[in-house]
């Protein structure tokens, strides 16, 4: 039994090592390859800038499909559940979602892997320390938003957001922006969310931290439905006096729950050392509209929502369901997401 036990580590040992290999060469040779071509293709940003983008969004493409890869081989799969989200996967939306560690991305990249045209035209909103990561330059050249952290930088940084949304999001006519409210993990939030919940009066969450709003309201303000920003700006098209619109349709709130509230992070992806399990990803489309305008009543409306998955989390890792009564539209039963490990090599799109 001792020798059984001492072989078994030595497989886990051995696995461990080849995935952290598979996934150092995968770095080497896709990250380089992927910003080699796009300075080669520099030039066609001023012939042709349309194409220049379509290129870009679809090797984007195959660089998350690659995370996908390391996600899905290591056995952690996702279930969609909630709001049937079809209407908004073409339009403009705004994604707001709890942040509980470093595998949240990567699972949401292989979420949506599947989903036509979503990651060529993502655009995320991430915390400035990841542009010193391997994938920093390939999210510059993206056009992606790095957002400083702390007191001392937060109106400088909101700013920054509101002009980045004016100057990227809307002419490159980058459909979903994706934003984690906390602002950290919430391991590393939750005992100040306590203190200032305490403070104002507000409910301790043990699930989620409450969710900072200021950049929601820089957001809806520059890109909202009640916004003038832009909406007469032109396009990277070929034909420069094509209109975007610059409006956002659509809020997604989605609820990650990882099994019994342990969350996948980055080690369990490279290493593949933990037990295969699925993670619920809870749907709950809103139109943008029905997000008040004023700071205080947005900021309301943003911890209701909060406050909703402190209630759905709960329920979920205590009984295993979450609760359905949150929802609002025709909702979908839990459905694996599954990858077609042919889309890996080459990114096929089915109508």
């Amino acid at each position: 039994m001792e020798e059984a036990g001492i072989f078994g580590k030595w497989v886990i040992f051995a696995k461990g090592l080849l995935r952290l290999c598979f996934i150092l060469v995968n770095n080497l040779y896709c990250i380089p390859t992927y910003i080699i071509w796009m300075f080669l293709l520099r030039p066609l940003v001023f012939i042709n800038p349309t194409l220049y983008w379509k290129i870009e969004g679809r090797l984007f493409h195959f660089l998350l499909a690659m995370v996908s890869l390391w996600c899905d081989s290591a056995g952690y799969r996702i279930l969609e559940a909630g709001d049937d989200i079809s209407e908004c996967l073409d339009d403009r939306t705004l994604i707001i979602a709890n942040h509980q560690s470093t595998g949240d991305v990567p699972m949401l990249f292989s979420c949506y892997n599947v989903r036509k045209n979503v990651l060529p035209n993502v655009m995320w909103i991430m915390d400035s320390l990841f542009k010193y990561t391997n994938f920093g330059a390939v999210s510059c050249l993206h056009q992606d938003f790095f957002i400083k952290s702390g007191k001392q930088h937060r109106e400088k940084a909101l700013e920054n957001l509101s002009k980045h949304l004016r100057d990227k999001y809307v002419p490159l006519n980058r459909k979903w922006l994706i934003l984690f409210p906390e602002g950290g993990f919430l391991r590393k939030r939750k005992a100040i969310s306590h203190k200032y919940a305490e403070q104002n009066n507000y409910p301790k969450f043990e699930n989620v931290s409450l969710p900072r709003v200021g950049a929601l309201n820089v957001i809806m303000n520059a890109v909202g439905p009640n916004s003038h920003t832009n909406n007469n700006c032109n396009s990277y098209g070929s034909n420069q006096t094509d209109l975007v619109p610059a409006q956002i349709n659509y809020i997604l709130d989605i609820t990650i729950a990882y099994p019994r509230g342990v969350p996948i992070d980055l080690s369990h992806i490279v290493f593949g050392h933990r037990a295969p399990c699925e993670t619920v990803f809870y749907y709950r489309l809103y139109r943008s509209s029905e997000v008040p305008e004023e700071s205080e009543a947005m900021k309301d409306w943003l911890f209701k929502r909060w406050a909703e998955k402190e209630e759905m989390l709960q329920t979920y890792y205590d009984t295993g369901e979450m609760t359905t009564k949150f929802s609002r539209t025709k909702l979908y039963r839990p459905k694996l997401v599954l990858q077609d490990y042919l889309s890996f090599s080459e990114i096929e799109y089915k109508e």
